[in-house]
Order: structure tokens, then C-alpha cells, then sequence
């Protein structure tokens, strides 16, 4: 008996199974973007992700293990202006890849496609960690999700054209689901407008403005400057005469400030996720909404 046909029908049956190899490989700087990857490329691509949503996103260390995966992307998804500006530049210099560096449709900047809030109208490093070009931390308005979905799904079908059908079938059906989404949240959040709140660092001013919550004051006596006794003392006396709803902190930020300053004044601690990972409940991009609201909703007076 020939068993020769069966044997190419069991190999071409292996050969099935194995699943097909993804097509892009994306290096996402920070949770916010690899999740945004995944939910356009679907299984047309391999992202990997360089943060964690328990690291600052200034301070990340250029490992050479982000150097090789650098070194193997065909699109780089950061936020720019100047969130990455202590550790990128050196992973592309060392990487050498000319799919990503400066100027190549490979290296997206998500800032660069919203509007930017707090740009400095001068530059004096005495003040602190100031950014250029604006307020770094866009990812929490969701409009600013959305514009940016429109350039990742229109980058992939430049760096990938023969699924570009995919990627724009894809994007499309996000679009639909994250307006809904927004819709739902800004009903959900309505009682949110007004609200007084204590920030940590300038982490929170985009989802602050798009639900019109008032920030009267950081932890941080300059942005990216750690808080200091002195400074803490008179954000006590402050909140005596003039009482807040909550004091706030993004995950990575260190909690022993935002706890003092909440048991000292007897205010709310509101712990937030600020990307994706940051809690438990912050699974994805819209459980990232999610339990940002329902948490500054239990505090609302």
C-alpha cells in the first residue's frame, strides 16, 4: 500500500495548524499604545511593549534588551514630546534601524496628532520638568485615543499594504465602539464637573479638562520635582481653608506623599490607573476609562 498521499496530507494538515506568523512587529513605549496595537493589528501583529504601568514613563532604563527589540521593529509606536526623551534616543542610536528612526513612516509620535495642553509660553529649567511642546500625557482624553487611531490604522497599511483591507476594517470598527464609548462615559462622569482635586505630577491634565475637574494644586512643588516637607505643609494649610474632593495619584507614582496629604486633611485618596495595567480592573483601553470614572465617582461629594 503507497502510503505517500497520506503522509503529504498529515504534513499539510501540521502545516495548518501552525499559526501564521504575524506580519508587523511593533515596540510600544508605553502600555497605553501597545494596547492601542493590539486592538488595531489584531493577529497581523507582534507588539511588544518596553513599560509598565508601575514605571514612570520619563524614567525607563535603555536596556539592551529594548535595544534588539528595537532593533527588529517595523513600527515604533512612542508619545513624544519629550515623555521618552531620557531613554529613546538611545535605543534608536543603538538599535540602528532605519525603519525607525526620525523622519521614517516606521517611528510614530502619538503627541504630535492632538492638541497639546500646557505649552510653556518660556522655557526656564528653575521650574521644573518642563516640556516644550506641551503636556506629554494625552492618552487620558479619549478624543485624543481616537485621532491617534486614525494615524496607528493609517501607518499599518503603510508599513504593511497587503493587509491594509484588514487594518482599515479594523479601525473602522474601533471608531464606532470607542465613540460609543465616549458617549457612555461622559454621561457617567456628568456629577464629576466641578470637582476640586490635588494632583501628584501634571499626569492627569487631559482627563481633568475633558471632565472639567478643577486641579488647584500638586503634590509636586514643580513638575517632576519630588514633594518636599516645606511644600506639603502649605498644601495642609491651604486644604484647611479651602477643601478639596480627593487627592489624586497616578499608580506609579510614589503613594507616601498622597497618603500623608489625604490622612493630614482628612481628603479621599483617589489612586488612578493612568494607562492600561495600572489596576487591576484597567485591562484594556476601555476598562481603562471605566475605572478611572467609577473611581473618581466614589469620592465625588
Amino acid at each position: 500500500m503507497n502510503k505517500f498521499p497520506a503522509l503529504i496530507g498529515a504534513a499539510l494538515l501540521s502545516l495548518a495548524c501552525i499559526p501564521a506568523i504575524a506580519a508587523v512587529n511593533i515596540f510600544a513605549c508605553v502600555p497605553e499604545w501597545a494596547a492601542l496595537a493590539k486592538e488595531l493589528g489584531g493577529d497581523k501583529v507582534s507588539v511588544y511593549q518596553a513599560s509598565t504601568a508601575l514605571q514612570d514613563p520619563h524614567r525607563v532604563e535603555a536596556r539592551p534588551s529594548l535595544i534588539a527589540r528595537m532593533r527588529s521593529a517595523d513600527l515604533a509606536i512612542c508619545t513624544g514630546s519629550d515623555l521618552e526623551v531620557g531613554w529613546l534616543p538611545v535605543l534608536l542610536q543603538a538599535a540602528g534601524n532605519r525603519k525607525v528612526q526620525v523622519g521614517a513612516p516606521g517611528l510614530l509620535f502619538a503627541s504630535e496628532h492632538v492638541e497639546r495642553l500646557e505649552v510653556p509660553t518660556r522655557l526656564d529649567r528653575s521650574e521644573g520638568d518642563i516640556h516644550p511642546q506641551g503636556n506629554p500625557h494625552v492618552q487620558m482624553n479619549p478624543h485624543n485615543i481616537a485621532k491617534i487611531a486614525e494615524v496607528v490604522t493609517q501607518r499599518l497599511t503603510q508599513v504593511d499594504a497587503n493587509n491594509a483591507a484588514y487594518y482599515e476594517a479594523r479601525g473602522k470598527d474601533f471608531q464606532t465602539r470607542w465613540r460609543q464609548a465616549i458617549t457612555n462615559w461622559e454621561k457617567e462622569a456628568t456629577p464629576l464637573r466641578g470637582m476640586k482635586v490635588v494632583g501628584y505630577h501634571k499626569s492627569m491634565t487631559y482627563l481633568f479638562s475633558w471632565l472639567g475637574i478643577a486641579e488647584v494644586g500638586n503634590l509636586e512643588p514643580k513638575p517632576g520635582v519630588p514633594p518636599s516637607a516645606a511644600h506639603l505643609a502649605d498644601l495642609v494649610g491651604r486644604l484647611q481653608s479651602d477643601p478639596v474632593d480627593g487627592v489624586t495619584r497616578a499608580m506609579y507614582n510614589d503613594p507616601k506623599a498622597a497618603q500623608w496629604l489625604s490622612e493630614r486633611t482628612n481628603t479621599p485618596l483617589v489612586e488612578l490607573p493612568y494607562t492600561v495595567g495600572g489596576t487591576p480592573e484597567a485591562k484594556d483601553l476601555f476598562s481603562l476609562f471605566d475605572d478611572t470614572i467609577a473611581r473618581l465617582r466614589k469620592v465625588k461629594k
